[in-house]
């Protein structure tokens, strides 16, 4: 398949929605002529890619472990894969597999582009419109031209986020003006396709982040949620600043990190808005946590996309899952507040420190000896086109956008500002959200100090401090990553960035944003394969960048390099099951 952006001609058959969007919203005409603001409204429920990007993230950083390796008691197993560039992702190797499917790179690059080509098409209309204030033979009134400009900002908030998830997949990580200029970006697509086989150009990495930013911009000018019926299932006013909260965060903003992300909240106070899933002990199904956590009536999450993904699946037996030192740095392992509150596997009679939160809503597969996965964040929600032959499409609900990232977002920025104070307060307010408020009287002892931050996340070079294991503490680089003359990461602060991107692990584990920190913040990590194989990834190695698709390279696209020289180094080349408590 060439590179192509799914072509959206306006007088023209529109691209039908999935059945993913069936799930979840109104159908619009398939066949249409763009002549109404209703019409353009109704069309960018298409906006949206039903492709799931968590699966590539997550087997490429160190959330998922190779459950056919040795464990340190030499236990391994001997598991098959789920589909077969299973393997190429989790060794970082190039994915030659002719693979389409919506959780591939493939599937990503794909569905991101679809989803701007509908962007795309909207836009080219409604610029038409409010250009000549008229829609079809009438003047427009104020009315119309406020409804118009709130179509025109989902659509730029559309094609910015879209164009942001190709760059954190495809790009190396943002480097600074100076340095994007040296690395390819991501082709920008800005008007529909109306020729046979285009060609496009990659541009750098500075001119798809300046161009991010210019429609990020418009987007967050003309956002509104007034005319929506489910807002969460849009770009709305508090997942718009969430995003931009995001952006300038890659770009080491952090003035803007913080506006964007106290405006997100709209003057409420986020530890009012957090997610009461914790409170319930009325889950009776592991599917019932899934759709609590994800659930639009749940004020933590901003917004919330609906995608074709079988990555759950990964979870019930098979090789790649999070386990053992990944388990143990996000779902199940030691944290500053909580590192001796210690529990024991009913099953495995393992014994570990874990927060109390995740008790009984975290699902297992083989009796946990496979892996564990939180529920609220990764769970399939199966919908039926046969209930006799039991076949229909796999549905995963990502909460893209929520109340906990964004404040862990606020407190790196306050970090880096030299605000630790309100810095801390964010990760306070996180810690007591995940203290599990049903037994808060016997946990109170677990609330966040900002001794216990500085003495559990050692510094990574003092040989006086003691690492708390399982990678939980990493190296950062991201200094050398992105330089700042304004920001720098020093001794005294460095063991709040640790809690930050530690809780951010664990509030986002499954999602795939993991991939984007260790990139951002400059991580080397290690993946042990089978029986005796381990692999590296060094900082900045050209693999941080996944390999554009075979076909897009095919069409004519310049591939991403796979030798280069870094700041760094040298040439590189490159079923639910509860736990017993057993002490505090």
């Amino acid at each position: 398949m060439k590179l192509r952006y799914k072509i959206l001609f306006i007088a023209v058959a529109l691209i039908g929605l999935s059945s993913c969007k069936d799930f979840l919203d109104e159908v619009p005409d398939t066949r249409v002529y763009l002549v109404n603001l209703d019409q353009l409204q109704k069309l960018l429920v298409t906006g949206y890619t039903d492709s799931n990007y968590a699966l590539v993230g997550e087997l490429s950083s160190d959330n998922v472990i190779d459950n056919n390796s040795p464990s340190d008691d030499g236990m391994r197993y001997h598991l098959g894969f789920y589909d077969q560039y299973d393997e190429q992702v989790y060794r970082w190797e190039d994915v030659d597999l002719n693979i389409t499917d919506s959780d591939s790179p493939s599937g990503v690059w794909n569905g991101c582009y679809g989803a701007i080509a509908c962007a795309n098409a909207v836009l080219d209309r409604a610029l038409e419109f409010e250009e000549t204030g008229m829609i079809g033979d009438e003047p427009m009134t104020p009315a119309q031209l406020e409804h118009l400009h709130a179509i025109m900002g989902e659509a730029y908030m559309i094609r910015a986020y879209h164009h942001f998830i190709l760059a954190q997949m495809f790009c190396m990580p943002y480097r600074g003006e100076s340095l994007s200029a040296q690395y390819p970006g991501i082709p920008y697509a800005t008007e529909p396709e109306t020729t046979l086989d285009p060609k496009y150009d990659r541009g750098t990495l500075l001119e798809t982040y300046q161009k991010i930013e210019a429609d990020l911009q418009l987007g967050l000018k003309y956002i509104t949620e007034t005319y929506y019926e489910v807002p969460k299932y849009h770009f709305n006013i508090a997942s718009s600043n969430a995003f931009a909260a995001r952006f300038y965060l890659i770009k080491r903003d952090y003035e803007k990190v913080v506006e964007y992300a106290t405006a997100a909240f709209k003057g409420n106070d986020p530890a009012t808005m957090l997610n009461d899933g914790w409170w319930q002990e009325n889950f009776y199904y592991i599917s019932d946590i899934g759709r609590y956590f994800t659930s639009v009536e749940r004020q933590a999450n901003f917004q919330l996309f609906t995608s074709y993904s079988t990555w759950w699946r990964r979870f019930l037996g098979y090789r790649f899952t999070c386990n053992r030192d990944a388990k143990r740095g996000t779902l199940q392992g030691p944290g500053p507040s909580w590192k001796d509150c210690k529990w024991k596997n009913s099953v495995t009679k393992e014994t570990f420190a874990m927060m109390p939160c995740f008790n009984g809503v975290c699902g297992s597969a083989g009796g946990s000896e496979y892996g564990v996965y939180f529920a609220g964040t990764c769970f399939e929600q199966f919908e039926y086109t046969d209930k006799i032959s039991g076949i229909g499409y796999c549905h995963e609900i990502r909460p893209e956008f929520t109340v906990e990232e964004t404040l862990l977002m606020r407190a790196e920025a306050n970090i880096f500002l030299g605000n630790i104070d309100a810095a801390f307060q964010d990760l306070f307010i996180w810690n007591e959200e995940h203290l599990s408020p049903k037994e808060s009287d016997r946990y109170n002892h677990y609330q966040l100090t900002p001794e216990q931050i500085t003495s559990f996340y050692s510094y990574y070079d003092d040989p006086n401090r003691k690492d708390p294991g399982y990678n939980i503490v990493l190296k950062f680089h991201i200094d050398e990553v992105c330089p700042s003359d304004k920001y720098h990461l020093t001794n005294e602060i460095e063991p709040y960035l640790q809690c930050v991107q530690h809780f951010r692990r664990i509030q986002m584990v499954h999602m795939g944003t993991r991939w984007f920190d260790i990139k951002r913040y400059g991580f080397s990590i290690k993946h042990k394969y089978g029986i005796s194989d381990e692999y590296t990834l060094d900082v900045l190695d050209p693999r941080y960048a996944i390999q554009i698709p075979n076909e897009v390279i095919g069409a004519g696209l310049e591939p991403n390099e796979r030798v280069t020289t870094n700041a760094l180094s040298s040439a590189v080349v490159i079923s639910s099951s509860k736990n017993e408590r057993i002490s505090d």
